[in-house]
């Protein structure tokens, strides 16, 4: 690695549960590197409006309370005692809340509003100017960071994806069904890659990585390689 290089922006995209949070974290820590969860923002305004009524029984957002309310939600980011990184949402740690499966199930049509988006791309690039970052998230390789200079597209098949969900659900003790998570996955997936903005797709000069079959030492050890090689040129 060459000793004067200068700190890049990392990006890794790819579909709800496919590890992609789990591997850029993992990463940022290896190098050195600041860890931006972009899911969880998005997570955080879903939460608001859940807790402030701005989403139906059925699913559908508020759309226009939502957009209203924006000016008033503040996330932010918490480093613990153990080096884990908590989202705050207005000051308050939602880290545990915003990973509920009524989060997940609202998550994606609230995400798919325009202005919602905006809002948080804009924060998103706010936290990158300083370079030195590794986010994930479902456009950060072709929105929010397309000049990045090194692009991670992971996938994995919808049910490897829920099982890994569901086993992490349950091991915090969540009352869900395998069913349940598989449906969530799918619903989610349909909705990222066919949104008007910001669709789910792989950036043309991403390195893609299927994980189906690997070990998060075997995840480690590929994204490191691909960071050295980008530090090397």
């Amino acid at each position: 690695m060459k000793t004067d290089s200068k700190p890049i922006i990392i990006a890794v995209d790819g579909f709800s549960s496919s590890g992609k949070s789990t591997m850029a974290r993992r990463l940022a820590a290896a190098i050195g590197y600041r860890y931006i969860d972009s899911g969880a923002m998005y997570r955080a305004v879903t939460l608001y409006a859940l807790d402030h009524g701005f989403i139906s029984a059925d699913g559908t957002p508020y759309s226009e309370a939502i957009i209203s309310s924006l000016h008033d939600i503040n996330i932010d980011f918490a480093i613990q005692a153990d080096g884990s990184q908590h989202t705050m949402l207005n000051g308050v740690d939602v880290e545990k809340e915003i990973r509920r499966l009524r989060v997940s199930n609202a998550v994606s049509p609230v995400a798919a509003i325009a202005e919602v988006r905006h809002a948080l791309v804009a924060m998103q690039q706010a936290l990158g100017k300083s370079r030195g970052i590794v986010m994930d998230g479902r456009d950060i390789g072709t929105v929010v960071f397309p000049d990045a200079e090194l692009k991670i597209y992971v996938d994995a098949s919808a049910e490897t994806r829920a099982q890994r969900r569901f086993k992490e659900m349950i091991e915090k003790g969540a009352a869900v069904t395998y069913e349940e998570v598989l449906a969530n996955v799918v619903h989610r997936d349909h909705i990222d890659t066919t949104r008007e903005e910001s669709p789910l797709r792989r950036a043309d000069d991403a390195i893609s990585l299927d994980n189906s079959t690997m070990s998060l030492e075997e995840q480690d050890a590929w994204l490191l390689d691909q960071f050295n090689k980008v530090m090397s040129r």
